[in-house]
C-alpha cells in the first residue's frame, strides 16, 4: 500500500514527464495550428547544370538565402519550388494552381486575371515593387520619334500579354486607336526578327530593346519609365489553401516582405541585379532598364498596396475584358487581400519604411 507521501511523489511523475517534455518539444506547443505537409510556390526558373534556379524578384532572393524554407522547417513543414519555363509562363502558373500542384504563384498581372476570371479562387497577398518596363523601339533607319510618326505602319507587340496594357495607354494617351496601325501579334523574339528583316516598322517589347538597339537593328523612341504603365508579377496565393492555413500563408507572406526589404538595401544592389541576370538577361541591359526610372532605390521594391497599384489591377482588368482575354469582370476588391500584407509590415516594423506612391 502507497504512503501518502509516496501518492503525492507518484502523483507529479507525469506532470514532470509533460514538463520535460515541452523543454525538449518547444514548437509542439507554439506551433498548434494546422498545416500542410509540403508548401508548393509556382516561379520562373531556368535550369543550370541541371539544376532549376529560381531568376528573379523576391522569389530569388528567397530561394538563394533559404528563408522560407528555414522558417517552414522549424514548423515541420516541407518547402518545394514548382519551377516554370519562362517561355511558357502564364498557362502553366494557371494549370498549377488549378490541379493544387502549387499553392503559391509569383506570376504576371495578366494571367491572375485570366485565372480569377476562370473560377481560379486566387488571392493577391504581397505586390511586387513598382513594375516592369516597356519600350518602342523602331527601324535604325526610321525617322519615326513618337507613336504619333507611326500612324499607319506596322507594329509588332506580343498581343494578350501584360506589356500590352502599356501599349493600349500610349496609343490611347496620344490621342489614337489600335486600328490606326496595322498590329502583328507576334512573341518578342518574332517580333525582333521581323523588325530586322524590315517587315515591321517597330516593335513594342521589354528590355531585350536595349540588346536591340545595341546590335544596330533599331532605336527606342519610348519607354514606360516615368509613368504608372508596367507590367507586374506579385504573389498569389489560392484562396482554399490561405482560408485552411492562414498561419502558413502568413509565413510565405513574411518571406516575401523580408526579401522586398532585403532587396531594397543599397548594400544588396549588385546581388538584386545578378539574380535579374539569371534569365539570360545582360547585366548592361538590366542597369539601363533600371537606371532613370524615377525611384530611388528603396522604393523600387516596395510591397505596398499603394493607390497606384490597385488603379494598375482595375485598369488590367478592365482591359482584359475589353479585349475578351476574360468572359467576365475581375472585382479587384476580391482579388486583393491586404490581411498578410498589414501584418508582415507590423511584424518585420516596416509600417512606415516605404512610401505609398500616389501619382
Amino acid at each position: 500500500m502507497l504512503s501518502i507521501k509516496n501518492a503525492v511523489n507518484h502523483a507529479r511523475v507525469p506532470a514532470l514527464v509533460a514538463i520535460f517534455l515541452s523543454l525538449l518539444l518547444p514548437h509542439t506547443a507554439a506551433y498548434s495550428f494546422e498545416k500542410p505537409e509540403v508548401v508548393r510556390i509556382a516561379a520562373i526558373a531556368t535550369n543550370q547544370g541541371g539544376k532549376n534556379v529560381v531568376s528573379g524578384g523576391q522569389s530569388a532572393a528567397i530561394a538563394a538565402n533559404g528563408w522560407l524554407e528555414d522558417e517552414l522547417k522549424k514548423i515541420g513543414v516541407k518547402f518545394e519550388w514548382y519551377p516554370v519555363s519562362a517561355a511558357v509562363g502564364g498557362p502553366l502558373f494557371n494549370e498549377a494552381l488549378a490541379n493544387r500542384s502549387a499553392d503559391f504563384a509569383n506570376y504576371g498581372d495578366f494571367p491572375a486575371l485570366i485565372a480569377k476570371a476562370g473560377g481560379i479562387d486566387i488571392k493577391l497577398i504581397v505586390p511586387s515593387g513598382h513594375g516592369t518596363n516597356s519600350y518602342l523601339i523602331t527601324a535604325a533607319n526610321s525617322p519615326a520619334q513618337s507613336i504619333k510618326d507611326l500612324k499607319g505602319k506596322r507594329i509588332a507587340i506580343h498581343r494578350g500579354r501584360p506589356l500590352e496594357l502599356a501599349f493600349s495607354k500610349l496609343v490611347s494617351s496620344n490621342g489614337l486607336k489600335y486600328k490606326d496601325f496595322k498590329i502583328y501579334n507576334v512573341n518578342s523574339q518574332a517580333g525582333a526578327a521581323a523588325l530586322a528583316a524590315g517587315d515591321v516598322d517597330a516593335l513594342f517589347t521589354g528590355s531585350d530593346a536595349f540588346q536591340l538597339q545595341d546590335n544596330g537593328v533599331g532605336k527606342i523612341i519610348w519607354t514606360s519609365k516615368g509613368t504608372p504603365w508596367k507590367w507586374r508579377a506579385e504573389l498569389f496565393v489560392r484562396k482554399e489553401f490561405a482560408d485552411k492555413y492562414p498561419e502558413v500563408t502568413q509565413i510565405v507572406a513574411n518571406a516575401y516582405v523580408k526579401a522586398s526589404y532585403w532587396a531594397s538595401q543599397e548594400e544588396n544592389r549588385k546581388e538584386v541585379i545578378r539574380y535579374a541576370t539569371l534569365l539570360g538577361t545582360p547585366e548592361n541591359v538590366v542597369l539601363r532598364d533600371y537606371e532613370g526610372d524615377g525611384d530611388n532605390w528603396k522604393d523600387r521594391f516596395s510591397p505596398l498596396f499603394d493607390p497606384l497599384t490597385v488603379e494598375h489591377y482595375r485598369e488590367a482588368a478592365e482591359f482584359t475584358l475589353a479585349e475578351k482575354l476574360i468572359s467576365r469582370k475581375v472585382d479587384v476588391k476580391d482579388l486583393i487581400d491586404t490581411r498578410f500584407l498589414d501584418t508582415a509590415l507590423k511584424e518585420q516594423k516596416l509600417e512606415a519604411y516605404w512610401t505609398p506612391r500616389t501619382k
